[in-house]
């Protein structure tokens, strides 16, 4: 082994160093200081599988990743980027998304049968692993843990931001995924719970968007 292949080895960001401290991450600010204050990192994690889980579609659930899609998008290293979306519940709106930041020229929409999880997965799997993709973003159900870690194996070795939707009903079923919060409307707005968070803060921000 050469002392550049050693050194490659040790700055890997899913290694944990004795001593050293939480793991490495590279990030994506979500544009949400008091979200980016309990994040590892200060963001959102990239080449991880994160899970969010909104009570319902369209309680304002895209509005939290606005920022973070806006800021890759405008890296000039990630400047022929897609953000491929898959299996979303509504079409996304041209005007909305350009209203927004966000260019819909650089928007990919797949969408293959619902009825079957199967292709959706495969398709989830080539988009992150592509390296074509700034930013992945899935609407999945249920899935078998199989599944889930060949969706975390695959955000790795890509290393884009990969948001997978998911019902709030998987929020008791195991998942391998570094970072999962769930969404729900409250009094003065849309409370947040991280819900899981590797080396870093679990709870409530309520009041978070509003």
């Amino acid at each position: 082994m050469t002392a550049d292949t050693l050194e490659g080895l040790l700055n890997h960001p899913a290694l944990w160093r004795a001593g050293g401290g939480s793991l490495r991450r590279d990030v994506v600010a979500s544009g949400f200081d008091a979200l980016d204050a309990r994040l590892p990192g200060g963001g959102w994690p990239l080449g991880e599988l994160i899970e969010i889980l909104p009570r319902s579609h369209g309680i304002g659930e895209l509005n939290l990743l606005l920022p973070a899609l806006r800021s890759l998008l405008a890296d000039p290293a990630r400047a022929e980027g897609w953000v491929a979306w898959l299996v979303p519940p509504y079409t996304p709106y041209a005007p909305a998304l350009q209203k927004s930041g966000l260019s819909p020229a650089r928007m990919l929409v797949v969408d293959p049968a619902r009825r079957d999880p199967g292709p959706a997965c495969w398709a989830l799997e080539q988009a992150l692993r592509s390296t074509a993709c700034v930013a992945v973003l899935a609407w999945l159900d249920r899935l078998p843990m199989s599944a889930l870690r060949r969706l975390k194996l695959a955000a790795s070795e890509g290393g884009s931001a990969c948001f997978l939707f998911r019902p709030r009903a998987c929020e008791t079923d195991p998942s391998p995924a570094s970072l999962r919060v769930s969404l729900q409307p409250g009094e003065q707005g849309i409370d947040l719970c991280i819900l899981k968070n590797r080396g870093g803060y679990t709870g409530w921000l309520r009041r978070f968007m509003t």
